[in-house]
C-alpha cells in the first residue's frame, strides 16, 4: 500500500524533494514518518501548512484513513507582495 506524498514550496525545499511514497493507514501515521524522515526543518514547515487528501481537507484530521494510490498534498501558506 503506497500513498503519494506532495510537497509545494518551503515544504518541498525543506525535505529536498517534492514527491514521496508511504506505507501508512492513516493520515497522522504518514506524517509521523514523513516528519522522522524529512527532520526539523519540515516539521517547522509542516507545523504550520495546510494538508489535503485527495485534494480536500480532511474531515477526521490525523486519524483519516488513507489507501493505496491516494495523495497527501503539504501546503505551506503563501506569502508575497
Amino acid at each position: 500500500m503506497v500513498v503519494r506524498l506532495r510537497l509545494f514550496a518551503q515544504a518541498r525545499d525543506a525535505a529536498g524533494t517534492g514527491t514521496d511514497g508511504f506505507e501508512a493507514s492513516s493520515l497522522g501515521e504518514l506524517l509521523g514518518e514523513a516528519r522522522t524522515r524529512y527532520g526539523a526543518d519540515f516539521v517547522a514547515v509542516l507545523d504550520r501548512s495546510r494538508v489535503w487528501v485527495n485534494g480536500h481537507e480532511p474531515s477526521r484530521g490525523a486519524s483519516t484513513a488513507v489507501h493505496d494510490g491516494d495523495e497527501v498534498a503539504v501546503l505551506p501558506p503563501v506569502s508575497g507582495g
